[in-house]
């Protein structure tokens, strides 16, 4: 089921997570909530006080020196768990670090320096919110080579990604969750084994308007405005 809120959305997952670390304790998993307006500081911590709760050693990462500071700030319960790419690349120079990294938003610009932090860990990796793939590349031997190399190693551990009309959701282990907006609420319209591009999505929705373009729109508002809070 879509979540209600954005605390719901979290706890969905923190579910999804703890399946995927049990599936594959040193896999590259990533957490997606790709709604506008999300300050992911907050659920980021909370993510990782969750993690810890549950026993496992976990190390925020943040790209920049900032973003770490910032954390620390917020969560000083926290410090010692948190950490930026620089700060863990010089810790990794004296041997591979180990279990698990939540590395918040790491960009495009951040791929090289993210590929070799995760070259130099043994355990898990959880990219919440990542955007690896410049799009000035996209159709170049570069983007073919990532592709093909360090992007096609990442699994989906959680998903939530509300779209006009419709949402996508994903919590390992089950399938990919494609959820068409109706006048009463959300339904789920098809399930994918893999995560279906726009094409996709639009022939598994078919023609059906649901509510109309207002009542769609005010539905999608309401979705975004319960995740936000």
């Amino acid at each position: 089921m879509l979540p209600t809120d954005l605390l719901s959305a979290e706890a969905q997952a923190l579910e999804a997570v703890a399946a995927a670390l049990a599936a594959d304790a040193a896999g590259r998993w990533s957490v997606e909530w790709r709604f506008e307006g999300l300050r992911v500081l907050a659920p980021s911590l909370r993510l990782l006080a969750s993690l810890l709760e549950q026993n496992h050693s976990v190390m925020l990462v943040f790209s920049d020196a900032g973003g770490a500071a910032l954390a620390r700030r917020d969560a000083p319960d926290l410090a010692d768990s948190i950490a930026d790419f620089r700060a863990l690349q010089q810790r990794q120079q004296q041997g591979p670090s180990e279990g698990v990294l939540l590395v918040v938003a790491p960009s495009q610009a951040d791929y090289d320096a993210f590929e070799a932090l995760c070259q130099g860990h043994r355990g898990a990796v959880l990219m919440l919110n990542g955007s690896l793939e410049d799009a000035a590349v996209g159709i170049g031997s570069v983007a073919r080579q990532r592709r093909k190399g360090f992007l096609a190693l990442w699994q989906a551990a959680y998903a939530l990604i509300p779209l006009e009309g419709s949402a996508l959701r994903r919590a390992f282990p089950a399938a990919w969750e494609l959820y068409r907006q109706d006048p009463d609420g959300y339904r789920l319209a098809a399930s994918f084994e893999l995560r279906p591009d726009a094409e996709t999505q639009a022939e598994a929705l078919g023609n059906t308007v649901g509510a109309g373009v207002g009542g769609t729109l005010r539905a999608v508002d309401s979705l975004l405005e319960g995740l936000r809070n």
